[in-house]
């Protein structure tokens, strides 16, 4: 286990260095520490609730002062005008980055409010509801395409077979995306959000760039022929609701694509990693998948328990609005904190023995968010977990895992790559 050594990590006046994050931060995009981040959350929890990065502001690793940043009103997220007041601002002024600046999950009131509350109940009761039947059709689907490829190599990716194609087949059919298109928006979604990380590279910069100039020809155009059509279907009732909303055709068809964007790129990498890890984790243990195929009942607390004990995204950040105390660190006005999802989800202040998967534990996590910027497609997430989980564990009842899965080299949007199963 990592823990931080006082003669290195602290200074003479009793302060945490900046560099002592720096080997923690390394290992948990390295390989081992993306299949096991459980030494990293310890270490980095061992330097306090708020640590200092090293490229400047603040890490957060406890849950009760995550907590607080996510639910606070006068925590923001760092928009333009946080932007503009920066030096150094070439990560901001990238490509990817701007254009991800004017969508919903960048945006501070009263912008973020009046975008929002364009979008109505996105996911309310009513709408999953009706969503579920074509939501189980689709699993079924997945899942005899699964045993096929059971059958005839002996073994398949349930990441690629299953994981990533259940979320772009929901909120495809909802978008009315022809399902030809999807593998294209799968690349470019997995491409454009190297942007997001939270020191990305040149390189990752320019792959981002490029899926986002193609994110945006593709969705503007879409937009363009939903305009065109004036249809009944989710973007032709968003092009209504601002052309009553703005007066300006283009500003509105501008503002739809970039909802469009938006909900497209949240709703596919989050939930396919979740789904993947869901599995991963409820076969790691010997007798776990028989005992919840025999009480599913609780399908819906392991779901709650996967999404704490690996978050599909496990940073996110937040700067103060105003000069503010945390964890008990002044902290002036602009300061730039990052909400580190897991290990707050794994404080063994909360959730005592964090490091174990236990589908009864009913214990608490912050992977949805919390306050304005609570996640939108919450409900929808656990819907095709649901789903998914419900037909597999009937279907395939000595399903296994073949080898850990594969990960992503990044440390704020987890993906698993791949998960060899068998039956």
């Amino acid at each position: 286990m990592l823990e931080a050594r006082p003669a290195e990590s602290e200074r003479p006046d009793g302060r945490v260095d900046r560099r002592a994050a720096v080997p923690l931060l390394r290992r948990l995009r390295s390989a081992e520490g993306l299949a096991d981040p459980s030494p990293v959350y310890d270490g980095l929890r061992a330097l306090g609730d708020l640590v200092p990065a090293p490229w400047g502001g603040y890490l957060v690793t406890g849950y009760e002062a995550c907590d607080q940043v996510l639910r606070g009103r006068t925590w923001l997220v760092p928009d333009f005008a946080w932007q503009e007041r920066q030096t150094g601002t070439e990560r901001w002024e990238a490509v990817a980055t701007q254009e991800m600046s004017r969508t919903l999950s960048r945006l501070n009131a009263p912008e973020h409010t009046r975008q929002r509350r364009s979008l109505g109940s996105l996911f309310d009761r009513n709408t999953l509801r009706d969503m579920a039947p074509e939501i189980e059709a689709d699993v079924t689907g997945l899942l005899d395409r699964l045993a096929e490829r059971i059958r005839t190599d002996g073994e398949a990716d349930f990441a690629t077979v299953v994981g990533e194609q259940l979320p772009i087949g929901t909120v495809g059919r909802w978008l009315g995306i022809a399902p030809a298109d999807y593998p294209h928006i799968l690349t470019m979604t997995h491409n454009q959000v190297h942007a997001q990380e939270l020191l990305p590279t040149k390189s990752q910069l320019a792959v981002s760039e490029q899926a986002t100039m193609d994110l945006r020809e593709y969705f503007t155009r879409l937009v363009r022929e939903r305009r065109e059509n004036d249809g009944d279907d989710v973007i032709a009732g968003w092009i209504r609701t601002w052309d009553g909303l703005e007066s300006d055709r283009e500003a509105t068809d501008r503002m739809v694509y970039q909802l469009t964007m938006f909900v497209t790129i949240a709703s596919l990498e989050t939930t396919a990693t979740l789904l993947s890890s869901l599995v991963w984790q409820l076969l790691q243990s010997p007798g776990r998948w028989e005992w919840l195929r025999e009480r599913p009942e609780h399908i819906d607390e392991a779901i709650d328990e996967a999404l704490r004990y690996d978050p599909p995204i496990r940073v996110n950040s937040r700067v103060a609005g105003e000069d503010t105390v945390l964890a008990g660190t002044f902290l002036p006005k602009d300061t730039m904190v990052h909400v580190m999802y897991g290990a707050a989800n794994r404080d063994p202040r909360r959730n005592p023995d964090p490091h174990t998967f236990d589908p009864l534990r009913r214990g608490t996590h912050l992977t949805f968010g919390g306050g304005a910027h609570y996640c939108l497609g919450a409900g929808l997430a656990r819907l095709e977990a649901r789903a998914l989980l419900g037909q597999l564990l009937e279907r395939f009842p000595t399903l296994r895992a073949v080898s850990p899965p594969e990960h992503a080299p990044r440390m704020v949007f987890h993906r698993v790559t791949s998960l060899r199963v068998a039956a």
